[in-house]
């Protein structure tokens, strides 16, 4: 008789615990080795574009412009945001421009010459100019005194008419940065535009960045602006808050604006951002909610607390002026605006009368006060009329689309940056804006509203 061989499975195979044990122990092994290794530490996580491969700009290792990144405890793996096909934005965006041409709906803008760069127009005058149903009627809106940069960055900034990108630095405070992620087309339709100081200037002069024995100054994708300081406010803060808030008449020809603070690095397309943030929510501007704060009050008491602004004297006559005119502490009233604080580190405008008035506007009350422009920013966005149309995305969108870094502590020569004097920001007289609601003015029914304890 014939021998019956019989095979079986080998050991190792007739566990299915260990099978899967194995197969869990080399996924995780490959997960990790992925992880450690990408630069975005996700797991395959894809570029919303069609991304630009090779590198903008090559700076000198001295300068160290990715230095001090502000950590985040939020995972940027998962895209809080969709994003639309790249070749799908641009075709839009540029039909958008060439549908716009001829439109006549612009605000008409005071004319003068004022010994300051805003009027420093009294209350009654600025607040006169809220309920704007008249497009005969000229708005106060800067440059009532002239903006002191070359006639060559004039025509420049007048020739960009589609989106432009701003930002600024002053007093050497920050780095600049290129921009990540743009697609193949994105620098035939977006202007970059950097404004600096001469104290900026001579800190990209010591890099080897600029000469400024040159007529005209650019840095990978940004065209670099020189503003002569001198000529306008003595606070560098104050002189930054002129590009932010009138982009629109530094470029007047533009569609759309983004404002990004130099301290942030951009990290998503542009025409993307303005597609997902501006046009898709049919807004006329998007801006980050604040990470902590709902209430304009509570900013105002946390500018006292930190020394963001020394006069606190001065910060309760702010706040009491816009509570006896109206200001009230956010409710579910006020939807669909989500939030009376925002984070105003990046700004996306669609210009036009309602985004341009309120930049308008928010400039005279920075001129009045102080440059801290989260203070009057609830108080101009509920009293002004035509009502504007506002995208408070969530601090997860901020922090997927920009990466934040801390403020030069030195110059880029290496010596110290002077911190803004007192006098510069007058006299602390008080130690803190409101103490458990006592003295509160003409804010007491805001505080007790906003610290429920008004039985309205």
């Amino acid at each position: 008789m014939g021998k019956l061989i019989t095979t079986s499975k080998p050991l190792i195979l007739q566990s299915k615990l260990l099978c899967f044990s194995l197969l869990y122990l080399f996924t995780t092994l490959f997960l990790a080795l992925y992880t450690t290794l990408s630069q975005s530490k996700c797991f395959f996580r894809s570029s919303p574009s069609d991304p630009i491969l090779n590198s903008l700009f090559n700076y000198p290792s001295s300068y160290g412009e990715h230095k001090y990144a502000v950590s985040t405890t939020r995972s940027t793996c998962s895209s809080p945001i969709f994003f639309s096909d790249y070749w799908d934005v641009v075709s839009e965006i540029e039909n958008f421009r060439k549908n716009s041409r001829g439109y006549s709906g612009v605000l008409r803008y005071m004319q003068g010459n004022a010994d300051t760069f805003g009027g420093n127009l009294s209350t009654l005058t600025r607040f006169s100019y809220f309920n704007h149903q008249n497009d005969s009627v000229e708005v106060p809106c800067g440059f009532l005194k002239e903006f002191p940069i070359s006639d060559s960055d004039r025509i420049a900034m007048e020739k960009c008419d589609n989106v432009v990108v701003v930002s600024a630095i002053f007093n050497d405070h920050d780095k600049i940065r290129q921009p990540k992620g743009l697609g193949s087309r994105t620098l035939e339709n977006v202007c970059f535009f950097m404004l600096v100081d001469d104290v900026t200037l001579k800190g990209l002069e010591h890099h080897g960045l600029v000469s400024t024995n040159s007529k005209e100054y650019r840095i990978g994708v940004w065209k670099i602006v020189k503003v002569e300081k001198n000529d306008l406010y003595k606070n560098p803060a104050m002189n930054g808050v002129i590009p932010k808030y009138l982009v629109h008449r530094l470029f007047p020809n533009s569609q759309f604006s983004i404002w990004i603070d130099a301290k942030l690095q951009l990290m998503v397309d542009p025409l993307l951002l303005i597609h997902s943030l501006v046009i898709s929510e049919n807004v006329d501007m998007a801006i980050s909610k604040h990470p902590f704060y709902v209430h304009t009050m509570e900013e105002a008491m946390a500018t006292a607390r930190w020394k963001k602004w020394l006069d606190v004297n001065a910060l309760k006559v702010q706040m009491e002026t816009y509570c006896e005119n109206g200001l009230q502490p956010w409710s579910p009233s006020k939807k669909p605006y989500v939030s009376d604080v925002p984070d105003s580190a990046l700004i996306l405008r669609k210009h036009g009368i309602k985004s341009n008035l309120f930049s308008c506007l928010m400039f005279n009350e920075l001129e009045a006060f102080n440059p801290r422009d989260q203070l009057p920013f609830a108080f101009i966005r509920d009293k002004m009329k035509p009502k504007l149309k506002m995208n408070m995305f969530e601090v997860e969108v901020f922090e997927q689309v920009a990466v934040e870094y801390r403020h030069n502590v030195k110059k880029s020569d290496g010596t110290t940056i002077k911190k803004m004097s007192s006098s510069q920001r007058t006299k602390r007289a008080e130690p803190d804006l409101y103490v458990n609601g006592s003295c509160c003015g003409g804010c007491h029914k805001y505080l007790s509203t906003m610290w429920g304890e008004s039985n309205d």
